[in-house]
């Protein structure tokens, strides 16, 4: 690999840009001579011609445009850099990084994360999924802004702050075919039912655990996901029960899905999770106060 000093490529940048090495003296303050031995250097370096002279003007080269190109791009982010640090405008969209807990339903995450793709200045916005601890690990290194999960954070050696983006209560859906034996009698009807579940480990499955046990009923469990649009697209195609939050009632109803009961005593929360108590990141800021709306 040609390492080269980024000094030299400046010098180059900017004769490039001011035309000539005379107008390029009182940009960088330097004599002719020091500036002609840099270009020179860096000519040696790359192996490469990077101007052609013409008369009294410098003209690059083919390749002299390329590492131009490449300069422009390198120093542009320089500049940027600057401005983030002294926290001014940079010109591109502000990046915003957020992981989303494998079993948080999309839909939900879609109406937390929507208003930041409507915030002026324009935000560019990347989703990660996974499971919650590679996400709070990766938010503890600044690899994240944000972390939203069915849980707060406990127990990290890295000071977390959990928001509460919503509460909702718990119904029972089915298809219109199971949920007509399972009206009657609910919850008992739900004894030996076909019952869809949230991986172990989840705050919902241990809720759900729980209301069985305190209801004396034992479903019968046909499948248990990670990933909850994978599980609902089992529920939709009639595989059995599955529990969803009341928030989600519209998304979910529909001709193939309908509500079973409700579960008394069980409400999930969700939770915005982020490395600062007052929150400075203005896409944060749109977040928490899309879910206060």
């Amino acid at each position: 690999m040609v390492w080269f000093n980024y000094n030299h490529l400046y010098y180059f940048w900017t004769v490039a840009r001011e035309g000539s090495i005379a107008r390029a003296t009182e940009k960088l303050n330097l004599t002719q001579p020091t500036i002609s031995e840099q270009l020179k250097t860096l000519e040696e370096t790359l192996g490469e011609k990077l101007f052609d002279r013409r008369g009294r003007k410098l003209v690059l080269t083919d390749v002299g445009k390329m590492v131009y190109r490449y300069a422009e791009e390198i120093f542009s982010l320089g500049r940027e850099l600057t401005d983030a640090i002294e926290d001014r405008p940079t010109g591109r969209p502000l990046r915003f990084s957020v992981g989303v807990s494998d079993v948080v339903p999309k839909a939900i995450a879609h109406r937390f994360l929507l208003p930041v793709l409507q915030m002026k200045p324009e935000v560019y916005l990347i989703c990660i999924e996974d499971q919650p601890s590679r996400l709070l690990a990766e938010l503890a290194v600044h690899e994240l802004d944000l972390v939203i999960s069915d849980a707060p954070s406990s127990g990290t050696t890295i000071r977390l702050f959990n928001h509460v983006l919503a509460e909702s209560e718990v119904t029972l859906y089915a298809s219109s075919a199971i949920a007509r034996g399972l009206k009657r009698g609910f919850p008992q009807s739900l004894d030996g039912a076909p019952f869809l579940l949230p991986q172990r480990g989840t705050e919902l499955r241990r809720r759900l655990e729980q209301w069985f046990d305190r209801h004396g009923v034992r479903p019968r469990i046909v499948g248990e996901f990670q990933d909850s649009a994978l599980l609902d697209e089992f529920a939709h195609s009639g595989a059995g029960v599955f529990a969803s939050i009341s928030l989600l009632e519209h998304d979910l109803r529909d001709e193939r899905v309908v509500p079973v009961g409700s579960v008394d005593g069980i409400r999930e929360s969700y939770y915005a999770i982020s490395r600062e108590r007052k929150i400075k990141h203005p896409a944060i800021a749109a977040v928490l106060a899309a879910a206060e709306e």
